[in-house]
């Protein structure tokens, strides 16, 4: 069987024929000239829209929002708090090719993520300058996670998957130690400070004058940058995860060893998978480290990060790619915002001890934890699952 990888058994086990079946049909459309014609489109829109109708408005009008985002909610913080829903949406449905397409648990994703921020960082306080070394950077960063990510699966995804996910945070945890640790290249704890292209600094002005009340500055650039190479980033794992290729990453989550019984080579596609999801990591991190203007082992490295990452995952809804979009605009929201709501409630109930308590600002982790639970335990499939499944 393995000299002839796409041979099919005369008697194939029905669950697997079903899994496999959207890999066959789905290269149907491109074996018709009339019907490539007609679908060229594909390309972009994946022959997979959000679903209903109600999942077509709201993420049209999310894209509506982040496209007039700085005219729509003017101010530094409100337009930071943007590009890292950006940033977050490539970083989580990178995560949700591996754990909700393939069924792969790795707690090293955040590792990656550090790695093309540390990329970009280093090149750019090195004596690197300008746009040159930011592609240096991210094209190393990438290439490092590509390499070391494809190293882990070659040498660990055989394992059973809790042993595989304990390697991972062995290996997420020695990248941290190493970053804290190599203070001459990585800056240590204290991190790396540096200055990003002339046109993406604060002081850059593209016109003298505002367009629509908004002076089009660096911040501004700087997220239509993020948000422009998110959205090509994201819809590049929308093709993915429509094509061939990813029809076979769902059988595998759902039964891999009757896929590698019709001839697929199961460790090497779940090695792909894991290193096209690190390079989209690592870019994630290019992006964060040009709007940080800096990179650390707690800007991103941390397993904090990482508790963030599967939570947006599962809020979302994992094996859709879309509720990254869902899952990282929820969370990120109760981290920059829940604070003002808590506080605001907690001066409505000032005169009830308890209730005061309870809704004091501080205990924001309190309720986006409960939060956390009740999506769980009502919404299993997550919040984009359950309204695509809805009538």
């Amino acid at each position: 069987m393995a000299g002839q990888p796409h041979k099919i058994p005369e008697q194939p086990s029905e669950q697997a024929t079903i899994a496999l079946a959207p890999a066959v049909s789905s290269s149907k459309p491109y074996q018709s000239g009339k019907l490539r014609r007609a679908s060229w489109l594909s390309w972009i829109v994946s022959d997979d829209p959000p679903g209903r109708f109600l999942l077509n408005a709201i993420l049209l009008l999310l894209l509506a929002a982040f496209v007039f985002a700085p005219f729509l909610f003017p101010g530094t913080k409100a337009l930071g708090v943007a590009s890292r829903i950006c940033i977050f949406v490539i970083l989580v449905a990178s995560y949700d090719l591996m754990l909700g397409y393939t069924g792969i648990v790795s707690f090293a994703h955040t590792m990656f993520f550090g790695i093309g921020a540390y990329g970009v960082a280093i090149a750019l306080t090195q004596g690197w300058v300008g746009w040159g070394a930011v592609i240096l950077g991210a094209a190393a960063g990438a290439g490092v996670s590509l390499v070391l990510a494809a190293a882990i699966g070659i040498l660990s995804l055989r394992l059973r998957a809790i042993f595989f996910a304990m390697i991972t945070l062995a290996v997420a945890s020695f990248a941290q130690i190493l970053a804290e640790q190599w203070r001459s290249l990585t800056g240590g704890e204290d991190g790396l400070t540096f200055s990003v292209p002339a046109i993406l600094k604060p002081s850059f002005r593209l016109f003298a004058d505002p367009v629509l009340g908004v002076t089009i500055n660096g911040p501004v650039i700087t997220y239509y940058l993020i948000f422009i190479v998110s959205l090509v980033l994201f819809l590049l794992m929308l093709r993915i995860v429509n094509s061939p290729f990813g029809r076979v990453l769902q059988a595998i989550r759902e039964n891999e060893f009757r896929v590698e019984a019709m001839g697929y080579q199961v460790v090497a596609y779940r090695t792909m998978i894991s290193a096209l999801s690190a390079v989209m990591a690592a870019l994630a991190g290019t992006l964060m480290a040009l709007l940080l203007g800096y990179n650390g082992p707690d800007a991103t490295l941390s397993f904090s990060l990482m508790i963030d990452i599967l939570m947006m995952v599962v809020i979302g809804g994992m094996g859709t790619i879309y509720g990254a979009v869902i899952g990282s605009i929820l969370v990120i929201l109760a981290e920059y915002y829940l604070r003002n709501v808590l506080g605001a409630v907690n001066g409505a109930v000032s005169g009830t001890p308890f209730l005061s308590a309870l809704f004091h600002p501080d205990r924001w982790l309190l309720w986006l934890g409960v939060l956390f639970v009740l999506i769980v335990t009502f919404f299993p499939q997550g919040l984009f699952g359950w309204l695509r499944q809805r009538r």
